[in-house]
């Protein structure tokens, strides 16, 4: 076993940066250029790292966090691939419902959250007595009803816990200026009970004194080839949707990162997406009428969230490590 493991470090380190076309020099302004010289760093200067999903990692620790101005309704989609739109949306509002469950996205179509929810996964990890799909108190739950005790995710927690999503409302309409306008997804004592702890678990608000909305968001664990483009693309909607529903406009996106590593078996599909320029950021708006608060978020539904513009480059495959 020594051995293979040895053999296996070799072969991570040996993988070569991939050369940086003239096309994509860091001195263009595309702000996507972010993510890609990122990504460039992590293969040139990450170390090779064991990980939970036995897939392994190049990695970096806490690098520079990314901006991305959602002005003039801009969404920040990214171009160089096909990111799966309706299902940011889709899991995004469903986060919002409170739902602990993977099954009303995968009735939907939305795939991605159910290898966790699968039943061989949750007997693996000791939950044999959940049905299948039930998550345990995930980002929802936490976003809704931090601190509640866990019942499954057909129990009834109406007015159980702390509304975080709730207080982030009120605070945005009526106390705009409050430094504790925070939504966390990372509860300690609930931990043992989810089927993934929060990767994305941290989000503050800001509003500017011209009224512009602002998130930063800390992600413990991030992913760069299949999550981080979902993540930056979910919170700048979610952005986008507190800003509409309390009458305020889009300011910016801040994505500070902890883990940041590329999956072994993702390094050349993201070659590929190296080689290619960023397009137009795609427009969001919405079919809501805006300022109605905690309810038009309930509200909303997937038709709700219109986007327009967007014409990234063709999808790459990448396979997600459970």
């Amino acid at each position: 076993m020594a051995s293979q493991q040895s053999e296996e470090a070799s072969s991570e380190q040996s993988v070569a940066p991939p050369s940086i076309p003239a096309s994509l020099s860091p001195s263009k302004r595309h702000e996507e250029y972010q993510y890609l010289d990122l990504i460039r760093r992590i293969l040139a200067e990450g170390e090779t790292r064991p990980d939970r999903t036995g897939t392994g990692t190049i990695a970096l620790f806490a690098p520079p966090s990314l901006r991305f101005s959602l002005e003039n309704n801009i969404l920040p989609l990214l171009t160089t691939k096909r990111v799966f739109l309706r299902a940011v949306v889709a899991e995004l509002l469903w986060f919002i419902s409170g739902s602990t469950s993977s099954i009303p996205l995968s009735t939907a179509g939305i795939k991605i959250w159910d290898g966790n929810g699968s039943r061989a996964n949750l007997d693996a990890l000791g939950f044999s007595s959940r049905a299948t799909g039930d998550l345990g108190p995930v980002y929802g739950f936490q976003w809704r009803h931090f601190g509640a005790a866990y019942r499954g995710c057909d129990a009834d927690y109406t007015g159980e816990g702390v509304d975080q999503l709730s207080e982030v409302l009120r605070c945005l309409q009526h106390d705009p200026y409050n430094r504790r306008i925070v939504l966390s997804a990372w509860n300690p004592a609930a931990l043992k009970e989810m089927v993934l702890p929060p990767c994305h678990m941290f989000a503050q608000f800001y509003v500017s004194t011209d009224r512009k909305l602002s998130c930063c968001l800390y992600q413990r664990s991030c992913d760069m080839g299949l999550g981080v483009p979902f993540n930056i693309a979910s919170y700048a909607l979610l952005t986008h949707i507190l800003a509409h529903a309390a009458g305020l406009r889009a300011g910016e996106f801040i994505h500070c990162m902890g883990d940041a590593h590329v999956y072994r078996d993702h390094v050349e599909a993201l070659k590929v997406q190296l080689e290619r320029e960023p397009r137009e950021w795609p427009t969001v708006r919405f079919g809501t009428p805006g300022g109605g608060g905690l309810k038009e978020v309930e509200d909303m539904k997937v038709e709700d969230v219109v986007v327009e513009g967007y014409k990234p480059h063709a999808g790459i495959k990448m396979e997600m490590s459970v």
